[in-house]
């Protein structure tokens, strides 16, 4: 069976050379507009022959460092400066980053569990089978910028995936200890909905991010955000290396399977006995459920069900059952 072409439009040229932004045209009739299209804030930077990398940000459009990083980039970056081709998404999910919302204010549609698309579906899955079936193909790496949202709140870190039990790939982990981020960490590769599988399906290296988070930005997480875009473009070979520039050591961790992440057990309020980057041992006290509404019933101890180091945590007090309350990692010998 032959792929269905894309639905999406646009008047960029991915083979001409020089600085094009525009938009992508995916088409959406609605109530108040027939014919009307969405626009979709697309960017290329090219210059003669050498790699091309699609950085995307805006995955969930609560979490604005690396839309912020990429919009700062579409401004500074000119032909004279790069070797090859940089293309730049920096509000992937439109409507969600539009809204500030995780998820699509059209569709409801979560784009990093919308992979691999589908050109006749909902608005998310026509942009998720845009960036597999176009722009990935494209590219010899995708660099996907994300960060906690609102409802959680990261070490700055980033990450990528690799088959539990597995080696990663030698070029691979590179890429990812070139970010620069504070914390570099690998995670079991099983979901095959979001952009990493996607680019593994394409055959292409993906590097993720998770800068921070709560719904806010720090000039902390901007400054790892905005510097590890540098260093991918350097390490790439897209770009001249800054001169002098001191590049950040990360710490190498791993994330495992489920007992690595902490739920809630129930509705209530999460009273935590710990803070991001404490270490942790398996069976301790993480805090305590209270029911605030039920000021005479016995508050709930939740405990850590795996050693390891705390690199993210929900801000919110209020939980309901199967929220995330906390991951953790642990370090890997070099």
């Amino acid at each position: 069976m032959t792929a269905q072409p894309t639905r999406l439009q646009s008047d960029i040229d991915f083979n001409r050379e020089g600085k094009q932004v525009t938009y992508l045209r995916l088409p959406y009739s609605s109530n108040v507009s027939a014919y009307g299209w969405i626009g979709i804030p697309i960017a290329q930077i090219k210059n003669g022959p050498g790699p091309t990398v699609l950085f995307m940000a805006g995955n969930h459009g609560d979490e604005f460092e690396g839309q912020i990083a990429l919009a700062k980039l579409i401004r500074r970056l000119e032909p004279k400066d790069v070797k090859g081709r940089v293309i730049l998404l920096p509000m992937a999910n439109f409507p969600a980053a539009m809204a500030g919302y995780r998820t699509s204010s059209i569709d409801a549609g979560n784009l990093n569990r919308s992979f691999p698309g589908d050109p006749n579906g909902s608005v998310t899955q026509m942009i998720a089978h845009y960036i597999e079936s176009v722009l990935m193909p494209m590219a010899m790496a995708v660099i996907d910028m994300h960060s906690g949202g609102r409802t959680l709140h990261y070490i700055p870190s980033a990450l990528m995936a690799k088959d539990a039990g597995g080696e990663p790939d030698p070029k691979h982990l590179a890429a990812l200890l070139a970010f620069g981020a504070p914390v570099a960490y690998m995670v079991n590769f099983g979901e095959n909905r979001t952009s990493s599988a996607a680019a593994r399906r394409q055959g292409i290296m993906s590097i993720g991010t998770e800068l921070g988070g709560t719904g806010q930005v720090s000039p902390e997480t901007l400054k790892v955000a905005e510097q590890g875009v540098q260093n991918m473009l350097e390490h790439f070979g897209l770009v001249q290396p800054v001169a002098g520039r001191v590049k950040r050591q990360s710490r190498l961790m791993y994330v495992g399977g489920f007992e690595y992440y902490l739920h809630a057990p129930t509705r209530g309020w999460f009273e935590p006995f710990f803070d991001l980057g404490d270490a942790v041992k398996s069976g301790q006290v993480a805090g305590m459920m209270q029911f605030l509404d039920e000021p005479l019933r016995d508050p709930v101890p939740v405990a850590f069900s795996q050693d390891g180091v705390v690199i993210c945590r929900r801000p919110h007090v209020q939980v309901e059952r199967g929220d995330c309350i906390a991951h953790l990692a642990t370090d890997v010998k070099r």
